[in-house]
C-alpha cells in the first residue's frame, strides 16, 4: 500500500486577516481600500503595511459594487494610424492603466457618424465610468447630451455629446499663427497653406491660426489646398505649388504632408530653404533627421493625454467640480527648412 500525502491549497488572504495584522476592524480595512480620506494617516499606513506583508488582493468587483463604479474607462478609437491620434491613444492608455483603471476600446470608422453614435451607446451600455474620444467626432452632428451626464474627455475640443464634458486640447490655432508669423517675419509676402481634411477640428483651428496671422499682417490669403494628413496628399499639393514660381512659403497642417511638400519641391528643382520655406505641425520623431531638418510646431501629445485623463478621473471621482477644460501650449521649433525669401520676391 502506497502512502499518499494530500496537500491542501493555502487559504487565500481575506480582509479579516489584514484587520487582525493591522490591529483594526474589518470596516477600517474597507475604508482604507476604498480611499476614505477620514482615516488617520497612522492607521492607513498600518493597513497598507499589512496588505503588503500578507499579499492581500482586494476583491475589485465587490469594491466597485460598493462605490457604484466599474473603474473602467471607455475609449472611442477611430482606428487612425496617423501620428497625432495614435500617439494620443497610446499616452491615454498608459495614463488610464497607471491610475489603475481598465479600458474598454471600441473601434469605429471616422466617416460614419451612425457608427460613432452606436459606439458611444455601446460604451454606455457596458457601464463605463467615463469615455475618452478624439478626432474626428466633432465633424458630426450628434444629439446634444446624447449620453447624459457621463464624463467625456475630448482631446480635441468640445463636442457637446455629454452634459459633463472635459476638454483638453493643444492650442492648435496658436500653432497655426506661430508658423505663419515666423514665415512672414522672415520677409515672405504671404504663406500658402496645405490643410488637413475637412471636418477635423484640429485641421480647422490650424487653418484659422494661419488665416488670422495673414489678416493681422495685411498679407493676402492664397486659396487653401486640402490634404488628408498623408505624405502623398502633401506631395500632390506640393507639386501644384512648385509649379508657381511666386510661391516662397508653405505651412502644412502636419509633418507628414510637409514631408510630401518638401519632396515635390526638390523634384521640381526648387531649393529649400533658398527658394521656398516649409513649416509642418506635430514634430514627429523623423522631423529632426530629414536631409533638411523640418521647422515645425511641437505639441506635447503625451502630456496632453496624461493631463486630460487626469481631469477625466477627477470628474469621475469628484463629480461636483465643474469647468474642466484646458489648452496646452504649443511651441515653434525652428530648424533648417525656413529662411528669407529669394531676393526680389
Amino acid at each position: 500500500m502506497t502512502d499518499r500525502t494530500v496537500t491542501s491549497k493555502p487559504r487565500p488572504v481575506v480582509a479579516m486577516d489584514v484587520a487582525r495584522a493591522a490591529g483594526v476592524s474589518q470596516k477600517t480595512v474597507s475604508r482604507v481600500i476604498n480611499g476614505d480620506a477620514h482615516v488617520r494617516t497612522e492607521v492607513r499606513d498600518r493597513v497598507h503595511q499589512a496588505i503588503a506583508t500578507l499579499g492581500y488582493r482586494p476583491n475589485r468587483a465587490a469594491r466597485n459594487l460598493v462605490l457604484g463604479r466599474s473603474r473602467t474607462i471607455g475609449v472611442l478609437s477611430v482606428g487612425s494610424t496617423d501620428f497625432g491620434p495614435s500617439s494620443l491613444m497610446v499616452a491615454a492608455e498608459h495614463a488610464i492603466r497607471s491610475a489603475r483603471y481598465t479600458m474598454s476600446v471600441v473601434n469605429t470608422l471616422e466617416d460614419e457618424p451612425e457608427s460613432i453614435t452606436s459606439s458611444l451607446h455601446d460604451l454606455v451600455d457596458q457601464g463605463v465610468d467615463g469615455i475618452v474620444v478624439n478626432e474626428p467626432v466633432g465633424a458630426f452632428t450628434l444629439e446634444p447630451g446624447a449620453i447624459g451626464d457621463l464624463p467625456v474627455l475630448s482631446l480635441s475640443g468640445r463636442y457637446g455629446i455629454s452634459t459633463n464634458e472635459i476638454a483638453a486640447d493643444a492650442d492648435q490655432a496658436s500653432g497655426g499663427r506661430q508658423a505663419t508669423e515666423h514665415l512672414l517675419g522672415l520677409g515672405h509676402r504671404t504663406v500658402h497653406h496645405v490643410s488637413g481634411p475637412t471636418g477635423w477640428r484640429s485641421s480647422g483651428l490650424r487653418t484659422d491660426g494661419w488665416r488670422s496671422a495673414l489678416e493681422a499682417a495685411g498679407a493676402p490669403a492664397p486659396p487653401v489646398l486640402t490634404g488628408d494628413w498623408s505624405v502623398r496628399s502633401g506631395y500632390e499639393a506640393g507639386a501644384h505649388l512648385a509649379a508657381d514660381p511666386a510661391v516662397t512659403a508653405v505651412f502644412a497642417g502636419n509633418d507628414q504632408m510637409a514631408i510630401g511638400v518638401l519632396r515635390a519641391f526638390v523634384e521640381a528643382g526648387r531649393d529649400v530653404p533658398g527658394d521656398v520655406s516649409v513649416v509642418g505641425f506635430d514634430d514627429v520623431p523623423e522631423a529632426a533627421y530629414l536631409a533638411r531638418a523640418l521647422t515645425t510646431v511641437r505639441q506635447d501629445l503625451g502630456h496632453l493625454a496624461t493631463f486630460g485623463v487626469g481631469m477625466l478621473i477627477d470628474a469621475i471621482e469628484n463629480p461636483r467640480r465643474q469647468d474642466r477644460r484646458e489648452h496646452v501650449p504649443v511651441e515653434l521649433v525652428v530648424r533648417e527648412t525656413t529662411g528669407a525669401p529669394p531676393t526680389g520676391r
